[in-house]
């Protein structure tokens, strides 16, 4: 077998196969940090998380959640995660849409820092109500 035969014969196949290694090494290169080294996703639970009731200013009523903290989980990767504290992590709950009513649950929304992405929310609904008006 000639030498000119060992770089033309399969000619296709080989480019192919150059295509593959370069779409892989780009896949890694994405996906590793400044430090080269491969970024992995961390998963943290607070619990004990409070939960705060966003209202707007005209509304001055003291509103009682039940249950009254909750438990957050979020991920991220790097200084983010590792440096989160739960004083970070804002749990609410809106009642400026409607007044609250005894039995009705209402979502929790939670917001968190910059790199942090917000996983689950347990539990998902609480119960808001406001205080009986004293005569």
């Amino acid at each position: 077998m000639a030498m000119r035969d060992w770089f033309i014969k399969d000619l296709g196949w080989k480019f192919f196969s150059l295509f593959l290694a370069v779409a892989i090494w780009l896949t890694i290169y994405k996906i590793r940090g400044k430090s080269g080294a491969i970024i992995a996703s961390e998963t943290l639970t607070f619990t004990n998380v409070p939960v705060h009731i966003v209202s707007s200013g005209a509304d001055v009523r003291a509103f009682h959640v039940t249950p009254p903290n909750v438990a957050v989980t979020v991920s991220g990767s790097g200084d983010p995660i590792a440096n989160l504290q739960t004083s970070e992590i804002r749990a609410y709950v809106d009642v400026e849409s409607a007044a609250p009513a005894p039995g009705v649950d209402r979502q929790v929304d939670v917001s968190v820092p910059a790199g942090i992405t917000p996983v689950r929310v347990f539990p998902e609904k609480v119960e808001v109500a406001a205080p009986l008006p004293t005569h």
